[in-house]
Parts: structure tokens; C-alpha cells; sequence
């Protein structure tokens, strides 16, 4: 049987015709915050690359966006969780499987300050290029597993990639829920051949990857459309609860001339009352008590 695509999968809802969302003690909008914990393999051309090579032509080992992906697991990466744990907040983290063996010092960092662990496969790998998807899946379970002591809930997709059979597989192997589909701002129920999994509202318009590599934005761009973004959000959630994803990747939100934009930003957005920081796991369980 052929996999389901993506209408297959859950049908359409326009989000004015759901029954309202609602949180305890005067809460109306969630923020979920997110970092990127990732392994770049020197033997393989890197996931991003901020320096192009001379002439345009790739070259192997690519030492120079290595080192620039490096940074942020040296430095940038303290940065953020400095950040984070001064304002109290407690994330979810998407992290490579091999990030459990590569970066054992950032792992225990992310356990000490309380983060959600969720899979983001098992090293930066598009899925379509994965030889075994059920086999990489399992990898990094277990590899999660390790440090952490439990299995994750959630999953994200090496560059946020899938095919028609991934969800498939990942309900197999236990996942509950996704952030890869950018496509509502409240949780989405989707159908597999193995369960429901829920899709959890995540964004591209202020992922620093796009803002900041893809679009080439000012360092202070990020800030003032995410806030713009978040206005939009927060005045709806008057209604209904809506889910703000907030994504950040040590290489880039980590860098001395972006950190003092990050935290302006989630100043900006924890002073506003009624905003509930929540992780994935957090969300979902949330979510189940509204459905269920």
C-alpha cells in the first residue's frame, strides 16, 4: 500500500470553526522554545555553510563551516543556556543522536538546566538519503535514551526532512508527536498506519536559520519580526489558545552580535501576562486533556 501524503494524513480545519482552547490560571498563549543541538561530519559536505569556497567549487574536508558550526557548540551554546537559565525558561532540545557521544559536556549542561530531550534523527542527514529510516530511528532512541533515561516523545527532522513514510515509522518506534509541518498554530492530530501523532506548531518566517543565512537580515531583524509575529499571536490567543514555536541554533543565535537581539526578544515576549512557557512534552500533554 502506498504511504499518505500530507492530505491524506489530516483533514482540513479552518482554526475559526474549533471549539475554543483554554489554560488554567489565566494562561492564553503558549511559547515553545527550541535549540538545535546538531553533529556536522567533517567528511561530508556541511548542512549550512556561511563561507563559500573560492571559485565556487566544493571542497572536502570543508574545514571553515566546520569550525563556524563548531563555535556554537564551544561557545554559542553557552551563550543560550546562560540566557535561558537566567530567565528560568525550560526548552525543548532537538538533538542529533550523535551528539549524545560527540558533545557528552553540552548533553549533561541540557540535563542540569532541565530541557526536554526530542530526537532530531540520528546525525544531520536529510531522510531521503537515510540508507535505513527505521534503523536510524531506532539509533537514536537509544542513543537518547543513554543520557537521558528515557525515551524521546518528540522528533524533528534533520532539516526539518521527511518522506511519505517517516510518520509512519515513528509512531512504529513510539513518537507522539512532530514539529516539522509548519502549518497551524495550534496542535494537529495526524493520522498513521500505526496511531495518531500530533503535529506541534512550528514556523519558518523567525527561524534564525532563515532570517539570518537564508535571507541575510540585519542581526536585529530577528528580533523585530518575531515580536511582530508574536503581537499577532498574542492578540488571538484572546480568543483561543494559540502555540508560538521559538527556535534557536547555537552556530547563529549564539553569536556575539545576535545574543543581545535573543534576549530583548524573550523579554519582550515573558512580559506580556497570560504567556505559558511549555515544552513538547508539555504541550502535548496539555493538548490530550483538551481532546480527550
Amino acid at each position: 500500500m502506498a504511504a499518505m501524503k500530507p492530505q491524506e494524513r489530516t483533514p482540513y480545519s479552518a482554526i475559526e470553526d474549533r471549539a475554543p482552547l483554554t489554560l488554567p490560571d489565566g494562561g492564553r498563549m503558549i511559547l515553545w522554545p527550541l535549540m538545535s543541538l546538531e553533529v556536522w561530519d567533517i567528511d561530508r559536505a556541511m548542512p549550512r555553510t556561511v563561507l563559500p569556497p573560492p571559485q565556487h567549487q566544493q571542497m572536502l574536508p570543508d574545514v571553515p563551516n566546520w569550525s563556524w558550526h563548531e563555535y556554537g557548540m564551544r561557545v554559542g551554546f553557552w551563550r543560550l543556556r546562560k540566557l535561558f537559565d537566567e530567565m528560568g525558561i525550560k526548552g525543548t532540545v532537538t538533538m542529533n543522536g550523535r551528539a549524545c557521544t560527540e558533545y557528552p559536556r553540552v548533553v549533561e549542561a541540557c540535563l542540569e538546566s532541565g530541557w526536554e530531550f526530542n530526537a532530531h534523527a540520528f546525525e544531520q542527514i536529510p531522510m531521503h538519503k537515510v540508507d535505513d529510516q527505521r534503523e536510524n530511528i531506532r539509533k537514536t532512541i537509544e542513543a537518547i535514551e543513554s543520557v537521558c533515561g528515557y525515551k524521546p516523545r518528540g522528533w524533528f527532522g534533520p532539516g526539518l526532512t521527511e518522506t511519505f513514510e517517516t510518520l509512519d515509522y515513528l509512531t512504529e518506534a513510539g513518537f507522539e508527536y512532530i514539529g516539522d509541518w509548519a502549518f497551524d498554530d495550534q496542535p494537529v492530530p495526524l493520522k498513521t498506519t500505526h496511531g495518531e501523532l500530533i503535529s506541534l506548531p512550528y514556523n519558518f518566517e523567525i527561524h534564525d536559520i532563515v532570517v539570518s543565512l537564508i535571507q541575510n537580515q540585519d542581526s536585529p531583524v530577528f528580533k523585530t519580526r518575531a515580536m511582530d509575529y508574536f503581537d499577532t499571536i498574542y492578540e488571538e490567543s484572546a480568543e483561543s489558545v494559540r502555540v508560538m514555536s521559538f527556535a534557536v541554533h547555537p552556530y547563529i543565535s549564539g553569536s556575539p552580535h545576535r545574543i543581545r537581539y535573543v534576549r530583548e526578544l524573550m523579554e519582550y515576549m515573558l512580559s506580556k501576562p497570560g504567556v505559558v512557557v511549555m515544552t513538547g512534552d508539555q504541550i502535548l500533554d496539555w493538548y490530550k486533556t483538551q481532546t480527550g
